[in-house]
């Protein structure tokens, strides 16, 4: 398993987790652009937000993904904060596993 992001889901990479369910996971990012700056990750593979079929299951799936990193911030105390994807490498992506950015200052 090459994916840096499938082997922090597998256990097989520490992390600072701050959040975790069925579908997802979240951990401070090692690279922080912020106080508070966190990565949630969908558990299932896919490389990058545009791989999402345009149909109802994926927007089940965005939907889902957009709501965790709400999740996240209100856990996180964030009352503002910024999220952000980079979509392909021209998009400024470096993991090929979809994850969202949640960056912003506890209150």
């Amino acid at each position: 398993m090459e994916c840096v992001f499938c082997r922090i889901i597998a256990g097989e990479l520490s992390s600072r987790k701050v959040y975790e369910d069925a579908g997802f996971v979240a951990f401070h990012d090692i690279r922080p652009r912020a106080p508070v700056h966190v990565l949630v990750v969908p558990k299932e593979h896919v490389e990058k937000l545009s791989d999402y079929p345009d149909t109802e299951e994926g927007e089940r799936k965005l939907g889902a993904l957009f709501r965790t990193a709400n999740r996240v911030a209100r856990s996180l105390g964030l009352e503002g904060y910024k999220v952000q994807v980079h979509v392909g490498e021209k998009g400024g992506q470096e993991v090929f596993h979809v994850h969202v950015h949640v960056m912003g200052s506890p209150s």
